[in-house]
């Protein structure tokens, strides 16, 4: 049975000053986009105005960069998680990240790694493959790498290469 008593208490805050604090610790233990302070920043229970507030002066202090979040958000899900810059990208507007700041965030991802990490994805995936057949094999192997993120065309690209 659900105990109420049991329930975490969530909180919430009417100051905007600490507001403000708990913001500012909060982004300086990890990079956060605009999106996600504001979301947060909801969820404590500040209204609208005090939210846009101290989110123009989490900016001005720097605690949010969207530039410096999308080159930190991109390297980590590529190097941690394999992501491909397809997923990348989308993640991103998700996010509500400019057009701009997702082009730098994926510059962060050198062609020789990416084009490395793929060829790895592909040979794990390979390996645990128990398809025989290689039409059925290939295809596979395709739409995993494209569900990780990569480009079809480098996909393609790397597959042929590894058959001749």
């Amino acid at each position: 049975m659900y105990n109420e008593d049991k329930a975490p208490k969530k909180l919430k805050i009417t100051d905007p000053q600490i507001g403000l604090e708990k913001a500012m610790s909060w982004c300086a233990y990890q990079e956060r986009c605009q999106q996600e302070v504001r979301d947060k920043l909801f969820e404590w229970g500040l209204w609208p105005e005090a939210v846009e507030n101290i989110l123009a002066e989490l900016i001005t202090q720097d605690f949010v960069n969207e530039e410096r979040f999308a080159k930190a958000y991109a390297g980590g899900k590529f190097r941690i998680k394999k992501w491909g810059r397809v997923k990348i990208k989308l993640e991103l507007k998700k996010r509500r990240i400019s057009d701009y700041c997702i082009r730098k965030g994926l510059k962060e991802i050198e062609e020789d790694a990416y084009t490395e990490t793929l060829k790895k994805v592909l040979r794990t995936y390979s390996a645990k493959l128990k398809e025989k057949h290689p039409l059925k094999r290939t295809y596979r192997l395709i739409n995993y790498a494209q569900s990780r993120g990569f480009e079809q065309d480098l996909i393609r690209e790397i597959l042929s290469a590894d058959k001749s």
